[in-house]
């Protein structure tokens, strides 16, 4: 090497210590984050799920509710799009023809079969049923579709509904339901963990008490009494929310008692005693000066109570008492997994299971990601 390519790397090295040392704390996360090619690859996967459950209106061919079923091809199989056949190759993908008739060997039941001699191809960017995108904008285009016919990619349930736009929706719905409870779970964790942290005391020892009690209540048990006063004629929203606010109200102790045990330590610091000589109110320093120096791992906590959130929801619909059709939820598309039938003859049905297990697992890997991320201490423990 030599000198003069010696000294360009010296500085490129010194510009990379500078860079490191002038950094913020949230660009040294998201370098460490970065350099978890784990973490990365389940963000990326986070980020795709999130993007198809916000625009499932969109991708979705048909209405996943009742006035979208296929009365034509009840618990149809996947059609998955095709180039060629034994007919010859298509530039254009297709899919064949169905046609529903009963058949004496199978003692009268409806049978689905092919018409191989007719195809209908697949289109991108068809009019059908009408939506609001992002819950705003009037449109009725869809990503794809087929002429003159239906196109079911993940196949269809017992009653004709398209599993592949339940699924879509179902995505968002449980991330909504999982959001929300996050939201109310991290306001009650906030303000009893602070409280509770900052004042110490009597105050601390009565908020711990109520933070134990909350922590003792059985979860399963609970929601099946709650259940049994949930009126019937409740809308499906009205059980959505309410849902929501159950799974926030019993999930903040935990992220409470972090918060509780960071502030108990912080509050003797000499930032704070100067805060407090300023005449700065209690509110004004545990909003400004304790919580920010505690915001990383809270980000951290709140991804990682994320999947909690959602399988809460998705178990409470799959034991009916959580969100129920017309609702697409994923809990509630699991319902059907539990027929003995279904592994034998239906096996599409457990593909929103699938979607499942990859958004619990994506949203486990970004947290362990954001975790290992935000300890500065990570390097040295490896």
């Amino acid at each position: 090497m030599t000198s003069a390519e010696t000294l360009a790397a010296g500085g490129i090295d010194q510009k990379a210590k500078e860079a490191y040392f002038t950094a913020s704390q949230g660009q040294l996360i998201w370098a460490r984050f970065r350099s978890n090619r784990t973490a990365m690859i389940a963000a990326w996967a986070l980020l795709l799920m999130v993007f198809m459950g916000l625009f499932a209106p969109f991708l979705s061919p048909y209405d996943p509710t009742i006035a979208g079923r296929d009365e034509n091809y009840e618990n149809g199989a996947p059609q998955l799009p095709k180039f060629w056949d034994e007919n010859g190759f298509s530039a254009r993908p297709f899919i064949y023809a169905t046609e529903r008739e009963r058949s004496i060997k199978t003692n009268f039941r409806w049978v689905v079969t092919e018409n191989r001699d007719h195809r209908l191809y697949l289109k991108l960017f068809v009019r059908d049923w009408d939506y609001k995108l992002l819950w705003l904008i009037p449109s009725n285009l869809h990503l794809f579709g087929v002429e003159g016919g239906k196109i079911h990619l993940f196949g269809t349930d017992a009653s004709g509904k398209d599993i592949f736009g339940r699924t879509l929706h179902a995505i968002w719905t449980s991330l909504a339901v999982g959001s929300l409870g996050v939201f109310i779970s991290f306001v009650l964790a906030l303000v009893i963990g602070g409280v509770a942290g900052y004042f110490g005391g009597w105050i601390d020892s009565v908020l711990q008490m109520i933070t134990d009690a909350i922590r003792t209540v059985p979860s399963i048990p609970l929601f099946m009494a709650l259940a049994a006063f949930m009126p019937d004629h409740w809308s499906s929203e009205t059980r959505f929310f309410f849902i929501s606010i159950i799974l926030g109200l019993i999930g903040w102790p935990t992220l409470a008692r972090r918060i509780r045990t960071h502030l108990l330590t912080e509050r003797t610091q000499e930032y704070v005693l100067a805060a407090e000589l300023a005449g700065a109110s209690s509110g004004h320093i545990i909003r400004r000066h304790l919580l920010p120096s505690f915001t990383s791992y809270i980000i951290v906590d709140l991804m990682i109570s994320f999947p909690y959130m959602v399988r809460s929801e998705t178990a409470l619909s799959f034991i009916g008492l959580g969100l129920k059709d017309p609702v697409n939820s994923l809990g509630a598309l699991m319902q059907n997994v539990s027929k003995a039938d279904v592994l034998l003859n239906y096996q599409w049905y457990f593909i929103p299971v699938i979607f499942f297990v990859a958004l619990v697992l994506a949203f486990v890997f970004v947290g362990d990601g954001l975790r290992d991320a935000a300890d500065p201490y990570s390097d040295t423990k490896k």
